[in-house]
């Protein structure tokens, strides 16, 4: 079984980016997040603050994926593109999921405070089907996580988002990709999230901005417009 404390350091996971630049957080995000090996987490959180506001979260995150783009750029030669947008209200515990998308692409979810408690797990499936000599795809469909067998399974390789607040804004960002490690580090690899509503209360909201990105060929028509963000 697990142990309950994270396996990776508080400051690989939880950023507090009260005196970065919107570009020096974008590198550390990009870092954490797109991880091409196992050396690095595959998500993290960036705590804002309790008095950001609704419409200052969702311009922060627009912010941060603009930077994040030109990072990955730089880096790969390709760029990021929104294939998803949404707000809504989710009160629903979830199993370890990865969201339909292309096989190489990120969640930026982004929490507004609320009275609504819950708990975030983030579960590094690309790392445990890689030591069982998998792809991802393989073991999602030998080992689904929906069940107990599976979950299970996964336990070891779980981490339950310690800072993880219902007090302030929060951007999450989550690898969300589904293909396999590569000796040349040319490939994200994903995970899995699960989410765990304490007590649902439909009287209250707990609202989330999610937004799924995904890395694209220079010059790729947007799926989604610019007008739409």
């Amino acid at each position: 079984m697990r142990s309950d404390l994270p396996p990776w350091p508080l400051d690989a996971i939880c950023l507090r980016p009260d005196n970065l630049t919107i570009p020096e957080l974008a590198q550390i995000v990009y870092q954490r997040t797109c991880r091409t090996d196992f050396s690095e987490p595959g998500f993290c959180l960036i705590n804002l603050g309790a008095d950001l506001g609704s419409k200052g979260l969702r311009n922060t995150m627009v912010a941060l994926k603009q930077e994040l783009a030109t990072i990955h750029e730089t880096t790969r030669g390709e760029t990021l593109q929104y294939v998803s947008l949404g707000r809504f209200d989710q009160q629903n515990s979830t199993k370890p999921h990865r969201d339909n998308g292309p096989e190489e692409c990120f969640l930026m979810l982004g929490y507004e405070p609320t009275e609504v408690e819950s708990t975030l797990e983030i579960s590094d499936y690309a790392l445990c089907a890689h030591e069982l000599g998998l792809t991802p795809a393989a073991f999602l469909a030998q080992h689904n996580p929906m069940f107990q067998s599976g979950y299970e399974m996964l336990q070891p390789f779980a981490t339950q988002v310690p800072c993880f607040s219902c007090l302030d804004y929060q951007i999450i960002c989550i690898n969300n990709s589904s293909v396999p490690y590569s000796a040349d580090h040319s490939t994200w690899l994903g995970t899995l999230h699960t989410a765990a509503i304490k007590n649902p209360d439909t009287s209250k909201r707990r609202v989330i901005n999610s937004t799924l990105i995904a890395s694209v060929p220079p010059g790729k028509k947007d799926v989604i417009s610019q007008v739409d963000v």
